[in-house]
């Protein structure tokens, strides 16, 4: 079987990519494979395709390839909240939290990804036009084995971006080369409340597996589970991953960046998660209608999420 993540080099999606290395889906009788498919679109529509069987990917970016969640489910979540960072660049002395540093500048961001920040924006009374904000894919970050998060971060050193709207990976990596300055973290609190649950790091699945063999999608939605509980019982384990995964410098870092995530581990996809995304969605124009939990999300495997 095979998993695809937009991003590998990240801790985005690594209870996912742990699960694999460290052997949680091997533990639970699944052979499963990781695959980088960039950018998350892309990913979701091998999904759809039957190239790839499940996506660790942003919740709302299953809209990309199943239009009005049709034909995908949600089978648990990797991690809670939205999780990509605004970093800009050093020089411009931006303040923790303050949103106004996005006027007049260009920031850098994923295809997908970059919904979740003009929402944000949004949110904030932030108008894309009229204030001159430009957000768009960062010079570079296209092809195949592109991790965003890295490229972000080396355009912004390269100053040919202001600022980058991309993973916990690429803001470390800004921060200790010393270029770029941390605005905006939602998980930790910053910026509109409600934008914590735009989206979330997920697991999906198509129907067709789902209806033809819930015992494998029970069991990767197992692993996943145990691979959080192992994270929180060891995080040097995540050094593990990293030096399969990483090059040097990143593997480095991968422990201490989970170590803050663990906090967020939780496998469960609440009402409260789907209403904020649904609702999200759909004032991004992505999703026409409305959407039932039961439509987002495979509820037969919620008793898994805590077991």
């Amino acid at each position: 079987m095979k998993l695809a993540v937009p991003d590998m080099i990240s801790n985005s999606y690594f209870p996912a990519e742990a699960a694999v290395e460290l052997g949680f889906f091997k533990s639970e009788g699944l052979d499963v494979s990781l695959e980088l498919i960039f950018p998350v679109d892309k990913a979701y529509a091998a999904l759809r395709d039957g190239a790839v069987d499940f996506v660790g990917g942003s919740a709302h970016s299953a809209l990309a390839a199943f239009p009005e969640f049709r034909g995908v489910k949600l089978i648990c979540a990797q991690a809670q909240g939205m999780y990509w960072f605004l970093v800009m660049h050093a020089d411009l002395k931006a303040r923790r939290g303050d949103i106004s540093a996005v006027r007049g500048r260009s920031i850098g961001a994923a295809p997908w990804v970059d919904k979740g920040l003009r929402g944000l924006l949004n949110e904030a009374g932030i108008d894309i036009e009229r204030d001159g904000v430009t957000i768009a894919p960062v010079p570079g970050a296209a092809g195949a084995g592109i991790n965003f998060g890295l490229t972000a971060a080396r355009a912004l050193e390269d100053l040919r971006i202001d600022g980058f709207w991309a993973n916990g990976m690429g803001a470390e990596v800004a921060v200790r080369r010393g270029v770029g300055t941390v605005v905006l973290d939602v998980r930790r609190g910053d910026g509109p409340k409600r934008c914590f649950n735009y989206t979330a790091a997920t697991i999906a699945a198509n129907d067709v597996l789902i209806g033809r063999a819930p015992d494998k999608v029970a069991a990767a939605v197992r692993a996943i589970v145990k691979t959080q509980a192992a994270l929180k019982a060891n995080v040097a384990r995540a050094s593990e991953v990293g030096k399969k995964l990483f090059p040097p410098t990143e593997a480095a870092l991968i422990a201490e960046l989970i170590r803050r995530d663990l906090p967020y581990y939780d496998a469960a996809l609440s009402q409260a998660f789907v209403g904020g995304m649904t609702e999200f969605a759909r004032s991004q124009g992505l999703l026409a209608g409305p959407a039932s939990y039961e439509d987002v999300v495979a509820t037969q495997f919620a008793p898994l999420w805590t077991s």
